[in-house]
């Protein structure tokens, strides 16, 4: 890749037209007659059919990274559950009991994975006779008003030819964040997530729970393919939404093959238990965007349940890709020749000479040399404005994706300089300077005050005081009578209706 000076000045006129979501990881598309928007969104936000029905499965975005702060260790950060809504109540976002969240390690190129971190997760509800998530201001992660928590084991296996020949428990029973409710019942929500980082045996360090959503691109692309109005730009979709996060930071020689081979490939999967009781793969993610618009309708759901070993299937997907085509026929912009061994070369193998490891088996993944020290400066189109410690090169928080992506899509490695991307450069919210890196999630009640309040808390207060969670002092079976009178006049209303129109139902015919 040649360096160039990027600054956004000159963007084609199109900048949203052919964002992130078709920028396919810098890949390749369907055609515009396999779009469909119920199936495609953000990076891998409800990429294919079935995941798309099943969030807790669902796993969005992963980054890899040489640590900035700590550069003898790579920090690993995956999402699940897309688009939450942080108002989401009364449930909230938890992991899934029922699933295995995996994050597995190539550290030879053999498209094999040779490390995997398993986290399973356990859930536990203090008061089950109220449907509140939290019954009165949370202040710790051991607060008894906290109703509803999580904690998680991570195993760390060691594969051979994809069978495990040991397994080290190396986390037990740590706690989850929970989800940001809002500042009544989460006043000092950073003081939460500080507790959930926990440090491990021989210098690993894990975090799990909420998160805004580090991922910023403007969706108006699905839109703007039939016809859209072109000057609304630079809007960020996942702006306000938060997703679930597991980082994990881990000594970089516990992960690579050795110091002469630093290269490793990370991919993220979720294996949900069945009818019978075994777990099978129902989703994947390595680079970004793939699986959104790479593939068509008809391999997505067989790519999620597949393995990097298995990727000769969807070559022709890379190789001849839609997306340059669909673009020349709609805004003239000439598509590169294919067949596309660029894009082979840098997206399935690696960039030569980089983060391309020996005798590596191309397959989808998101490769990164660990020998490459953190950039003081970060460019956030990485490799393509000469940064190599950035995006293919792994992956930081602060990569512009889309931009990056679609300039490779549209001919930068083979000729066709280009300046194209989707006028969101940045995230919304800044990102931390420690791990785990990622922006606080966006509270629940983060809306208007009304007229004439001054935000005190009296009611709040009042309710947190009435209820009694399980296990505290004078608990019993009524415990929730006095907290629930306001829903109890509530639902004397509902009885009546529910009368009226038992009555009227009466003298129906049918």
């Amino acid at each position: 890749m040649t360096p160039n000076s990027r600054t956004g000045a000159g963007r084609r006129s199109l900048a949203t037209l052919i964002c992130g979501a078709l920028a396919a990881g810098g890949l390749a598309a369907a055609g515009v007659s396999t779009l469909e928007p119920e199936a495609a969104s953000a990076s891998s936000h409800r990429e294919a059919p079935l995941i798309s029905g099943t969030p807790q499965f669902d796993n969005t975005d992963l980054y890899a990274f040489v640590s900035p702060d700590k550069p003898d260790t790579t920090t690993i950060i995956a999402n699940w559950i897309p688009f939450e809504e942080p108002a989401g109540g009364p449930n909230f976002f938890t992991f899934a009991e029922d699933a295995q969240y995996d994050i597995h390690i190539d550290n030879n190129g053999d498209a094999q994975g040779e490390l995997l971190f398993r986290y399973t997760f356990t859930t536990h509800t203090k008061n089950d006779k109220t449907f509140l998530y939290n019954t009165g201001p949370v202040t710790s992660l051991d607060d008894q008003d906290l109703n509803i928590t999580q904690t998680y084991d991570i195993e760390l296996l060691k594969l051979k030819d994809q069978h495990a020949v040991s397994r080290t428990k190396i986390a037990d029973d740590v706690p989850v964040a929970p989800s940001n409710v809002g500042k009544a019942s989460m006043p000092d929500y950073d003081t939460l997530r500080k507790q959930a980082v926990h440090e491990l045996a021989g210098g690993a360090t894990t975090f799990a729970g909420q998160a805004d959503d580090p991922f910023f691109l403007d969706l108006r692309v699905f839109d703007l393919l039939y016809g859209g109005n072109l000057s609304e730009v630079g809007n960020d979709t996942l702006k306000g939404y938060n997703v679930n996060s597991l980082a994990l930071q881990v000594p970089t020689d516990m992960i690579t093959e050795s110091a002469d081979q630093p290269v490793v490939g990370i991919w993220s999967t979720t294996q949900r238990k069945n009818a019978e009781g075994h777990f099978v793969q129902v989703s994947r993610l390595g680079n970004p965007l793939v699986n959104e618009v790479v593939n068509p309708l008809k391999d997505k759901d067989t790519f999620n349940a597949s393995g990097p070993w298995d990727d000769a299937q969807f070559l022709k997907n890379v190789t001849e890709p839609e997306l340059p085509k669909l673009i020349e026929g709609i805004y003239k912009i000439p598509a590169p020749d294919t067949p596309r061994n660029d894009l082979v070369d840098v997206f399935l193998k690696g960039v030569e000479g980089l983060n391309q490891p020996p005798h590596v088996t191309p397959s989808e993944m998101l490769r990164l040399n660990t020998s490459v020290e953190p950039a003081a400066e970060p460019k956030r189109l990485g490799v393509l404005d000469g940064d190599k410690a950035g995006f293919p090169n792994g992956r930081r928080l602060t990569d512009d994706v889309v931009d990056a992506a679609l300039q490779v899509v549209e001919g930068e490695l083979v000729g066709a300089e280009n300046d194209l991307g989707d006028a969101v450069d940045a995230n919304d919210k800044e990102f931390g300077k420690a791990f785990p890196y990622l922006a606080n999630p966006t509270e629940g009640s983060r809306g208007p005050l009304a007229k004439g309040v001054d935000g005190g808390n009296d009611v709040r207060s009042q309710l947190g005081d009435a209820l009694s969670p399980a296990g505290a002092e004078g608990s019993d079976d009524t415990a929730l009578i006095a907290a629930s009178a306001g829903a109890g006049a509530g639902g004397l209303l509902l009885i009546g209706v529910a009368l009226m129109w038992w009555r009227r139902m009466r003298r129906r015919a049918y």
